[in-house]
């Protein structure tokens, strides 16, 4: 499996990759579900190694650690998943 971040990284900059409708899923550990936020609503903040923030159809912001993604749609396809953690 493609490392989130390796995946994250293609769809940000390899263009043809990159033209399909994203949305990505993290676990929320208060609301103990995914939550899906499209890829326009995340922000890289420069020289973070560890997450990114996504902006909330509220307009709350959120740090995300990249561990906690869950998920990756394409144009409502699952194109990567990563498992629930053991014991959680």
């Amino acid at each position: 499996m493609m490392p989130i971040q390796d995946l994250l990284n293609r769809i940000r900059w390899d263009e043809a990759f990159g033209r399909g409708k994203f949305e990505i899923g993290y676990y929320d550990r208060v609301a103990d579900r995914i939550v899906k936020v499209p890829f326009e609503r995340i922000r890289f903040a420069e020289g973070e190694h560890f997450g990114f923030e996504a902006i909330e159809g509220d307009g709350s912001l959120h740090s995300i650690p990249f561990h906690r993604v869950r998920e990756v749609w394409r144009d409502d396809e699952l194109i990567w998943h990563r498992d629930k953690p053991q014991g959680s």
